[in-house]
């Protein structure tokens, strides 16, 4: 696919955006099997998009969103710079494998470029070999790390 920055099917959301967030919202419960998770309103969505430290980027395919991403800007508290979490990255199977993924993650990174942003993580399940592989494949060092889960009720 080559794409110029004019003719991308890659969009920033923005705090207007909240209908096309909730079309993010569903497409990530259906290809991650979360059938039954509640999408939240749109106030809260429409709160999410206002904070410049979340990230919502969108592939578009007939005014359809048919992928997306979300992540987190964290600032660095030893250095005067931030990080950012790549939280969830997702395609709808009709358009997996034709390059959508690698350009949702590009255009990420163009916005770590743009704004000295030095470093992209992302943590994946070992048994999600689709997800291991789209990373290696696109430049991403894996590090063996053990993450924790506090539940507080």
């Amino acid at each position: 696919m080559s794409m110029t920055k004019k003719n991308s099917p890659i969009h920033r959301l923005k705090k207007h955006d909240s209908d096309t967030f909730k079309e993010l919202v569903e497409l990530f419960n259906e290809v991650f099997g979360n059938k039954n998770k509640k999408i939240p309103k749109k106030s809260y969505l429409k709160k999410l998009l206002e904070n410049p430290d979340f990230i919502v980027h969108v592939a578009m395919h007939n005014k359809k969103v048919v992928g997306g991403l979300t992540a987190f800007v964290l600032p660095k508290y030893y250095a005067k710079e931030s990080e950012i979490l790549l939280y969830d990255i997702a395609i709808t199977e009709e358009f997996q494998r034709k390059g959508l993924g690698k350009l949702l993650l590009d255009s990420l990174l163009e916005h770590c470029k743009e704004n000295k942003i030095s470093e992209v993580f992302v943590a994946a399940h070992k048994a999600d070999k689709n997800a291991l592989d789209f990373y290696v494949s696109t430049g991403g060092k894996a590090e063996q790390v053990v993450h924790f889960n506090y539940l507080v009720n």
